[in-house]
């Protein structure tokens, strides 16, 4: 995802005098690589290892009619400067796109400092903010191609954890039909692949989506036929438990939300055991969904 997205913003810098790209030292290397300072040294930023100055800088070249795009690992461009994006953003009414890597926890080899499960819930406390979670690279293209287009705010979440396939983007699509009743599985982004592999065999709907704000209500109101309703996120269990809530708040429903508890893992470890420890691999979301299930 990570390669994807620099290839296509630096081809699209190419194409369109709006973008510009700033950069806290991460990620400097891969449009060296790709030619785009050299080509755009005046439109591609690297203001050094001081993240809230990426944003600050972000805003100030979104206020004189650009189109910045901000990119580092979660915990740098969400946590760190979050204030910066609450006020030199938000406060300001401007619109950046924010791209992050690492996700929950890909780079778990680093140590607590490069994981973020919190990023989405913590920008969801923030107006106007549109957050995808692509699957697959293909969806990564997809959803830059459409943010370079617009002018709000958005946040694209890349990830290290690939689907097998892409899905179609910004829209709730059926993976697995189930029958009338059947309960309703929405799997967000890479967690695609280890939902379909957990409910191989049980009667089930199945859907993808890849645009979590705004939160698709009306789509997953329509498909929320059964008696039960479960979502699995690849970050802070409960992100979106609160607009599925209201998406089906004069429907009696059994809601689930699986995604990274709030819970310290304080050794490093790799993705998969961090995925594994979480719950998040095919058999710990089995173990969830069985239990859930069973006491309907």
């Amino acid at each position: 995802m990570r390669e994807r997205f620099t290839r296509v913003t630096a081809e699209a810098l190419d194409n369109d005098e709006r973008l510009a790209v700033v950069l806290a030292d991460i990620g400097v290397d891969g449009f060296e690589r790709a030619g785009a300072g050299q080509r755009h040294p005046m439109r591609v930023i690297n203001v050094g290892i001081r993240e809230q100055l990426m944003i600050s800088v972000a805003g100030g070249l979104a206020q004189e009619g650009m189109r910045p795009v901000v990119h580092s690992y979660a915990p740098f461009l969400v946590e760190r400067p979050f204030e910066q994006i609450k006020l030199d953003l938000g406060h300001q009414d401007v619109g950046a796109l924010l791209v992050s890597t690492g996700a929950s926890y890909d780079a778990s080899l680093e140590g607590r400092t490069h994981q973020a499960p919190g990023d989405v819930a913590l920008l969801g406390t923030l107006p106007g903010f549109a957050v995808h979670v692509p699957g697959h690279p293909d969806e990564v293209e997809e959803l830059l191609r459409r943010e370079f287009a617009r002018d709000g705010r958005a946040y694209v979440r890349l990830s290290g954890e690939v689907n097998a396939k892409a899905r179609p983007v910004e829209q709730v699509t059926v993976v697995r039909e189930g029958r009338p009743g059947d309960p309703l599985v929405l799997a967000v982004g890479p967690a695609l692949d280890q939902v379909l592999a957990a409910t191989a065999d049980l009667a089930v709907a199945v859907a993808y989506l890849s645009t979590v704000r705004p939160f698709p209500a009306a789509e997953v109101r329509a498909l929320a036929s059964g008696s039960g309703v479960v979502i699995v996120e690849p970050y802070l269990e409960g992100t979106s438990t609160a607009p599925l809530a209201e998406a089906l708040r004069d429907e009696p429903r059994r809601l689930l939300a699986l995604g990274v508890p709030p819970i310290e893992l304080r050794r490093y470890g790799t993705p998969e055991e961090h995925r594994r420890a979480h719950g998040l691999d095919a058999a710990g979301i089995r173990r969830s969904l069985d239990s859930f299930l069973a006491a309907a």
